[in-house]
């Protein structure tokens, strides 16, 4: 196969198109069936038979993908989720006392490779009709790889594997009863307690599964997940929910797992996390939604550099046109114009048993303003307050500014993301539509689509808006680490080409040194009080934030993108003692 056609048939509802279709294919017109239309209405199209000549995508981009493949990618595929649909063409191998990251773009097929190593996913090899592996199988296709080795040792019992699925949100639908009961049902080690507690998830062992938040729901199933008998833990998206501390401490715990004996897999986005937890990393690139590759093991440092640079020399692969460079130096301070497009002075705010408040900040026309904080501690409160959609019980803001606000949770209804976006696409089609990627999502309806494609759409129907302040919590959520990165270029040019100003809420670190001017950082208690400082200046901000979580953060000398320092090393000491917690 030297090609693939990759068809959503759901994007093809009209009959007269796919009729269309099927008469302009050149091979069709020789008396030959390329393209055809299926019993069942669905049009297919004959890899084999293709000659990749491009008309048929042009007839219907949105749904038909003709991708010539590199001429080295010889091999048969290791799975296909069937005829015109997405290929995987190899795994990743775990390392035993080592931590192994995965990183690509979403859609790649990561959750589908760690699946396979976890046998929640039998790999038919591209047979998708009738093909039902089994453990032979897979350790003849990897003869005399290191995979041999491993399909070999679980088919004998030498390794046991437990895994951590990607959509902790669905437990609930699944899983009924306490917490504490669950994880006991689980528990095949005996070390509830102490997993519990370095979880720090004592306060909710007695809540029912349903009624705890994604946050909750994430380390409870990291638990799960660990309390099991097992040496190859396999986690997809550990710290999707989770704020910076706990991110950092479930880094910490996923470390400690680690002996000789055990090994981990993780996939990740947040490329600090990624960093700090993982010591290989494999990269996979190829076609979001049509193919996948999983590129040789690296060190992680080593890994992430080649990945922001988009070119893998030991394979001759360019993956992306263009390099992701971060700046040298921190951002040097600004002389911010006289102008004050929103100010607040001893604000407060109640909700139940919690208290917020922000004493006094004020916000300059072309400026971008990162907020970080842990969960529960008041960041969505306050962007509620500016944004006028919660009422302040104390304090003034001055209400000079329109507001528009992206809100962390995100609603869906039947309406097509066209006539949602319907401004954008009129007057924002180079600024925000094509980069953010929308035109493949024009036809469908909100309810939909996927948590990272319906968070494309929200950012977009936020910077739609014409105001003078834009309020956005949590836009990295849902995306992976190429779109959160090319996310930060798109706001930032969109703020500055409109003159306007941002404040930014997220728990990706990188993310919010990437895009920030200046930062607000929220200390207190979570789900009792709330205290915004600041905005501050990036290097005092970040020192007082970095401070609360005990980590120091170097340049990396090559892509000069943030690196946490291992604890206790001797950069990470010298930092500390010189109060230099943030990079300079």
């Amino acid at each position: 196969m030297t090609r693939l056609a990759i068809v959503d048939n759901e994007k093809l509802k009209d009959m007269q198109q796919k009729l269309h279709i099927q008469s302009i294919c050149p091979v069709n017109r020789t008396g030959n069936e390329c393209i055809k239309i299926e019993a069942d209405g669905k049009l297919s199209i004959d890899e084999h038979l293709c000659t990749g000549c491009g008309i048929c995508p042009k007839a219907a981009p949105l749904a038909i993908k003709i991708i010539n493949l590199p001429e080295e990618l010889t091999t048969k595929p290791i799975h296909r989720f069937g005829e015109n649909k997405f290929v995987l063409y190899s795994i990743p191998t775990p390392t035993f006392g080592k931590v192994t990251g995965i990183l690509g773009v979403n859609g790649i097929g990561k959750s589908t490779a760690i699946k396979i190593l976890a046998s929640v996913l039998k790999p038919n090899f591209g047979d998708y009709d009738t093909y039902d592996s089994n453990f032979d199988e897979l350790i003849s296709f990897f003869k005399g790889t290191e995979a041999q080795g491993f399909f070999e040792k679980i088919k004998q019992g030498e390794i046991k594997v437990a895994y951590k699925p990607q959509q902790v949100d669905l437990i609930p639908k699944s899983t009924k009863g306490k917490v504490i009961d669950l994880l006991k049902k689980v528990d095949e080690k005996n070390e509830l307690k102490r997993v519990v507690n370095e979880l720090q998830i004592n306060e909710i062992l007695n809540n029912e599964i349903s009624e705890i938040s994604g946050g909750e729901l994430q380390r409870v199933a990291i638990a799960a997940t660990v309390l099991k008998n097992a040496n190859l833990y396999i986690f997809d998206e550990p710290t999707s929910y989770l704020d910076i501390k706990q991110r950092i401490n479930v880094s910490k715990f996923v470390k400690s797992l680690i002996d000789a004996n055990n090994s981990v897999i993780v996939v990740e986005h947040d490329l600090v996390i990624l960093d700090y937890i993982a010591d290989l990393v494999h990269l996979m690139y190829g076609k979001e939604d049509a193919y996948g590759i999983v590129s040789g093991v690296k060190p992680v440092r080593n890994g992430i550099n080649v990945y922001l640079s988009g070119y893998i020399k030991e394979e001759n692969i360019r993956f992306r046109d263009s390099t992701i460079k971060f700046a040298e130096k921190p951002p040097i301070k600004k002389k911010h114009a006289k102008e004050i497009v929103s100010s607040w002075k001893d604000i407060e705010k109640k909700l139940g048993n919690f208290h917020l408040k922000a004493h006094h900040g004020s916000i300059h026309k072309d400026e971008i303003i990162g907020i970080l904080g842990e969960n529960g501690i008041g960041k969505t409160t306050f962007v509620k307050v500016l944004a006028s959609t919660l009422k302040q019980d104390k304090g003034e803001i001055e209400k000079k500014v329109t507001v528009s606000y992206k809100p962390q949770y995100l609603e869906v209804s039947d309406s097509l993301v066209i006539d949602v976006l319907k401004i954008a696409f009129n007057k924002y089609e180079n600024q925000i539509i094509h980069p953010l990627n929308i035109v493949p999502l024009s036809l469908k309806k909100l309810n939909e689509l996927s948590g990272g494609e319906l968070q494309r759409v929200a950012i977009a129907y936020c910077l739609q808006q014409d105001a003078d302040l834009y309020l956005l919590d949590e836009p990295s959520a849902y995306l992976d680490s190429e779109q959160r990165l090319i996310l930060s270029k798109i706001i930032r040019d969109f703020i500055e080409n409109k003159g306007a100003s941002a404040l930014i809420v997220d728990h990706d670190l990188l993310f919010v040194d990437y895009i920030s001017d200046r930062l607000i950082v929220f200390e207190g208690r979570p789900a009792i009080e709330g205290n915004a400082a600041g905005p501050f200046e990036m290097e005092e901000g970040m020192n007082k934030f970095l401070k609360e979580l005990q980590i120091t953060l170097r340049r990396d000398p090559e892509t000069h993108r943030p690196r946490v320092n291992k604890l206790d090393s001797r950069l990470d000491r010298e930092q500390k003692e010189s109060g230099r917690y943030y990079y300079n």
